[in-house]
């Protein structure tokens, strides 16, 4: 449609939309990215939506590490394709990082923000797009760990720092002109498993990105 903003939702498991009491996976209707779709387009004509929202979440992904358990986890070798599949992008929403904590990766919370950067600056790669095309991109700091069950042999000890990783995140943000959204202040991990999002929590999720969109991408 003409004048139909295009969003791009890149992400881990919490973006594939992973059920934290079953392992399963929620509907499009539950999935933040498709709530988010929902709430942008609450006002616009039924066949004339306002934006097109594209999920893109993967279980496993990291920022940029190679994870010898899980096979080709790494977001930053896959966005490419991912960005040229679905161009021109008006904006590009990253939520990576949870995987990066865990233990075979030794992770610092300063590492795992740089990873998000690394992702963030490709997603303006030029061969990505043609020149003056980028999109815009808001990095989202993921929230902190809740308490762990069966992901405690694969995450250790993470939660400490996993609340370290927000004023990393946004000072990386600002280092690189990207937006910055700490999830953390507006949703919670469940204690289910201490890593996934529940329903309720997918919904203030798209809520917040929502309302943040509406500035950066006004109809």
């Amino acid at each position: 449609m003409e004048g139909m903003k295009t969003i791009l939702c890149y992400g881990d498991s919490n973006t594939w939309g992973a059920d934290p009491a079953t392992g399963s996976r929620f509907d499009h209707r539950t999935r933040w990215p498709g709530v988010l779709r929902e709430l942008l387009n609450s006002d616009a004509e039924p066949d004339n939506p306002a934006y097109w929202v594209v999920e893109e979440g993967l279980n496993g992904r990291t920022t940029c590490r190679e994870d010898p358990m899980e096979g080709d986890k790494n977001g930053l070798r896959q966005l490419l394709p991912i960005l040229q599949s679905h161009a021109p992008l008006d904006l590009v929403i990253i939520m990576l990082g949870t995987n990066d904590l865990k233990i075979r990766f030794n992770p610092t919370a300063y590492d795992i923000a740089r990873g998000a950067q690394l992702v963030a600056k490709a997603a303006l790669r030029p061969e990505a797009f043609k020149p003056g095309a980028e999109p815009q991109v808001i990095m989202v700091c993921p929230p902190p760990t809740a308490k762990l069950s069966y992901f405690k042999p694969m995450f250790g000890d993470c939660g400490e720092i996993s609340r370290e990783l927000s004023p990393r995140y946004r000072q990386f943000a600002r280092e690189i002109g990207a937006h910055f959204l700490d999830a953390g202040e507006h949703i919670r991990s469940s204690d289910l498993d201490g890593i996934h999002l529940e329903a309720s929590e997918h919904r203030k999720l798209a809520e917040a990105l929502a309302q943040k969109i509406r500035e950066i991408l006004p109809r």
